[in-house]
């Protein structure tokens, strides 16, 4: 049969068959090894630029990761984390529900237990699923893989990419267990968003994000719905991106993404039929956490603030690690901007545990007050272009409000006021706001230095009289008081201070002002000082170029209350790393300003504020508790800002009003709103009441200030600050106050005083002439020498008739020693006029009048001084008035008018008392003259502010 042609033709058939399957088994494996070569080689050269990592270098890039750092209070009291691109904070896996650990093993990867961080058959799944371009996409990464992919390389879909994955999976599974992989993973992998709408990462963020839970609480459906997140997580998050859960419709892809990952724990043993059945009917929705109110939401200014000084200190902490000297940053715009930017990423990226002074309490009830004050003021509108739609709108222009406190011996930041509306004006008013302090700074720049450098004691007299100050460029600078018109001549300094006046205040300045008592402002960190402060008259009563902020000017007058030693304000008590290592701590550092004895006395003075005839009068009627306090009021040019900065031994606070537009005024002359000094003291006095009232260890109302040894009661002249001579003491003028002693003492005897004769002409007091008719003169005063009056003005002069007005302290007992430069023309006349039995005139035009004549039928009979009302009871008869000016020269005889006589049955009976003589006995002949007792009342002591 093998001869046959069949068999012959079947024998060649099967050895063609034969020969060619061999060729086909040849061919196949010389392609196979030819295409595992190309594709070793590709794979290679898709690698060929992945550096040879080694074992920490590979530990440390998958265990740096994100994590949201948290803000704490005083008391390590939490309120929220940074403001970031991606919440995350980090978990163990012990702190893990083991029903997310399976979810993720049945879904992500079942075989994790097992491979060396890939699974072939994965991987070949996928790439043909890839070349094939396969409408199923199963993928084909490991849980390893996917953590190779998130922390070491990028989410770039590429060859190169998965290559590198690849070899770096294999190669991590040498570096770390399965327990730190599977940890790690859990903490990075990203889960969509919260319920607020902000994206996270990391199983304890998603679950307390999404569930309102804790990682280890989560119950079976929660575990599966997280579980099943990563693979698409926005598109399976349950929540908008602005926050709040979405539409139902927008909630099924999630929730059926659930339920696989359900049907995959059952299919692989993870969880039995019943858990299953009874999980798969689980309403997910009511799990689903309600928006909470970010921190930034609930307290904006308070974040910003604590996150600005955070950057800040990482700034020159990132600074010195790169060998610059952290003190450039405070120097150098530029490389301040580098490191910022740094320490930006770093503090919302890096999970550090920031720790303020602020005290939650406290914070809460100050800005509760803030917020139900109802005096504020009118609020303006202004146009603003919208920088999106370029379109000019109407905006709000209200008020605006900066308060801080801050404890004096440590400098803690206890609490603030930012504003009135964060979301219409962000600025932070009481840290960002620079504005003059207005008389808030006399205390500060003027009266601490005189008395630490031995000028003045608190009782020492300084002089508010007006004068004429030539500037370089030729311009006369006149300053004046709060009331314009008000000089009160010599005054003690206490009472400057307290009734702030800011004559008073200018001229003690000017006399200081080459010891350049502005470096005591440098001391006190105020970090706007400009050159010109230093030469400028007007920085003694808050004219400076740059102004302050409320945290400055607060902080600055804790320094009387530390014994004159200054001690910064700070937010920031340390900050800790995510491992619990205190990266940052801060510590105080008080600097020497004043003496203790010189704060001491400042600290007394300033208590005067508070009394009545202070601008700070108002305080205590509003406060409900009683305590040792010192403050300082301030306004400035056009009531643009109003200040009330007080302290007692235990803490500061200092309140601000002012619009954001520096031309707005709080107040008007006559107009209905409140007084910007009444309003401030409401406010400061409602502010102590709520801080004693939640927090009375901090406030200490009980604590008072201590007398320092060096701080000595000694007497002086009134007058002039030295020590009592006879005729002061017979004068009735020795005053006593406190002094330095070891800075100042009177001890030189007092030579200033003289007798003195004088005359009053409209008010003001001159030494009387010779020719000065003798029933206007007052004899026997006391008067100064010339040597005194220049010694007083000083070299910024004035007129020395202002040095003892008629609302001065010692006006009664003192007569300037001021000459009056008299004309030689007689005085104008006057006009009479008859108000029932009573004659009247009027004013002479002339201003060199001392009083006036007033004759009967010819003949005088009596005298009327200056000063004096302008009226005289007379009987029948025809009278007439005469002008009497310094030199005795008399004016034109006034117009005559007349009283007829009456009948006996029609008798006039006049009841009104004749006004009582200005001559002094056994001056003039029988006059009836008024009396020079009319003293007009000091003015405007209420309103001694500065303008």
């Amino acid at each position: 049969m093998t001869k046959t042609k069949w068999a012959k033709g079947l024998r060649i058939t099967s050895g063609v068959t034969w020969n060619l399957f061999l060729l086909f088994i040849v061919l196949g494996l010389t392609l196979s090894v030819f295409a595992a070569s190309v594709g070793a080689g590709y794979f290679a050269s898709l690698v060929a630029k992945e550096p040879l990592r080694s074992k920490e270098e590979m530990r440390d890039a998958i265990f740096t990761y994100e994590e949201t750092s948290e803000l704490y209070l005083s008391g390590g009291v939490y309120i929220g984390k940074v403001n970031s691109d991606i919440e995350r904070r980090e978990t163990k896996l012990d702190s893990v529900s083991p029903f997310v650990i399976d979810a993720v093993f049945a879904t992500e990867d079942e075989y994790f237990e097992r491979h060396n961080g890939i699974v072939p058959k994965a991987i070949f799944r996928g790439l043909f699923q890839d070349v094939t371009n396969s409408d199923s996409q199963t993928g084909g990464s490991t849980l390893t893989q996917q953590l190779i992919k998130n922390q070491v390389l990028t989410n770039e879909v590429s060859y190169e990419r998965k290559a590198k994955e690849i070899l770096l999976a294999m190669r991590i599974e040498n570096f770390m267990t399965k327990d730190e992989i599977l940890e790690a993973y859990l903490n990075i992998i990203p889960y969509g968003r919260n319920s607020n709408g902000q994206n996270i990462a990391g199983i304890e963020t998603a679950a307390g994000g999404i569930f309102g839970t804790k990682a280890a609480k989560l119950n079976l459906p929660q575990a599966a719905f997280i579980a099943g997140l990563p693979q698409a997580p926005f598109a399976y998050t349950p929540f908008k991106s602005g926050g709040g859960v979405k539409e139902k419709e927008f909630l099924e892809p999630g929730i059926n993404r659930m339920k696989t990952v359900l049907f995959r724990m059952k299919e692989t043993g993870y969880i039995t039929e019943q858990q299953y059945n009874e999980a798969i009917v689980y309403d997910i929705t009511k799990d689903f956490r309600d928006p909470v109110r970010r921190a930034n939401e609930r307290y904006p200014y308070l974040t910003q603030e604590i996150q600005n000084r955070t950057v800040d200190i990482l700034a020159k902490i990132i600074a010195e690690k790169d060998g610059v000297d952290p003190e450039r940053l405070d120097q150098e715009e530029k490389l301040y901007e580098k490191y910022a930017i740094f320490a930006t990423r770093s503090m919302k990226n890096d999970g550090y545990r920031i720790y303020s002074t602020v005290n939650k309490d406290l914070y809460d009830k100050m800005n509760e007050v803030a917020n139900s004050f109802e005096n504020y003021g009118f609020t303006y509108t202004r146009e603003e272009k919208d920088p999106d739609s370029g379109e000019v709108e109407l905006v709000e222009d209200p008020v605006q409000v900066g308060a801080m406190m801050i404890e004096n011996n440590t400098g803690k930041i206890l609490s603030f006021i930012g504003g009135r509306d964060h979301a219409q004006e962000a600025t932070n008013h009481s840290t960002q706001a620079f504005r003059q302090n207005g008389s808030s700074m006399k205390p500060l720049l003027v009266y601490a230095p005189a008395i630490e450098y031995g000028v003045i004691g608190a009782g020492s007299p300084v002089v508010d009289v007006k004068f004429d100050k030539r500037e370089p460029n030729g311009s006369i600078w006149s300053p004046n008081n709060y009331t314009k018109n008000m000089e009160l001549g010599i005054i003690p300094a206490r009472d400057a201070l307290s009734k702030s006046l800011n004559l008073a205040t200018v001229r003690l300045y000017n006399d200081i002002i080459d010891r350049r008592p502005a470096e005591f402002l440098e001391k006190m960190d105020f970090s706007r000082v400009d050159p010109t402060d230093y030469y400028n008259l007007s920085a003694s009563f808050g004219g400076t170029k740059r102004g302050v902020s409320v945290e400055e000017n607060t902080n600055a007058f804790g320094t009387f209350a530390n014994n004159g030693k200054f001690i910064d304000a700070y937010m920031i008590e340390k900050i800790e790393d995510m491992d619990g290592n205190t990266i940052y701590q801060h510590e105080v550092e008080p600097v020497d300003v004043f003496s203790p004895e010189t704060s001491y006395i400042v600290t007394d003075m300033l208590r005067d504020v508070l009394k009545p005839g202070g601008t700070g009068s108002q305080v205590p009627k509003y406060l409900n508790f009683s305590s040792d306090l010192a403050v300082k009021t301030g306004t400035t040019q056009n009531y643009a800002d109003a200040w009330l900065i007080g302290y007692n031994p235990n803490v500061s606070l200092g309140v601000w009003l002012g619009y954001k537009d520096l031309k707005r005024s709080l107040y008007s002359g006559g107009s209905q709103a409140m007084h910007p000094t009444t309003r401030t003291s409401i406010l400061f006095a409602r502010i102590m009441n709520a801080a004693n009232e939640v927090t009375p260890e901090l406030v200490g109302a009980a604590s008072k200030f201590k007398q320092p040894e060096g701080v000595v009661t000694s007497s002086f002249c009134g007058i002039s600050g030295l020590a009592p001579s006879a005729a002061c003491s017979s004068a009735g003028l020795v005053k006593s106050d406190l002094f330095y002693a070891k800075a100042m003492l009177p001890v030189k005897p007092d030579d200033s005083i003289t007798s003195s004769s004088y005359v009053s002409v409209k008010g003001t007091r001159y030494l009387a002439l010779p020719s000065t008719p003798a029933e206007f003169i007052t004899a026997g005063g006391t008067g100064v020498n010339q040597v005194f009056i220049e010694r007083m003005l000083g070299p910024l002069r004035g007129d020395a008739s202002k040095l003892f007005p008629m609302n001065s302290a010692f006006a009664s007992q003192v007569v300037s020693g001021a000459i009056f430069n008299a004309d030689d023309v007689a005085p104008a006349s006057v006009n009479a006029t008859l108000n029932g039995s009573t004659l009247t005139w009027s004013q002479s035009a002339s201003n060199d009048v001392v009083g006036y004549y007033i004759y009967e039928n010819g003949a005088k009979i009596g005298t009327i001084r200056d000063g004096s009302s302008n009226s005289f009871s007379i009987g029948a008869g025809s009278y007439s008035v005469r002008a009497v000016d310094i030199t005795g020269k008399l004016s034109e005889v006034s117009n005559v008018v007349t009283i007829e006589a009456t009948q006996p049955d029609e008798e006039v009976i006049d009841e009104t008392p004749p006004p009582e003589t200005t001559t002094p006995p056994g001056n003039g002949e029988g006059s009836e003259g008024g009396t020079d007792g009319n003293v007009p009342p000091v003015g405007g002591e209420d309103k001694t502010e500065d303008d």
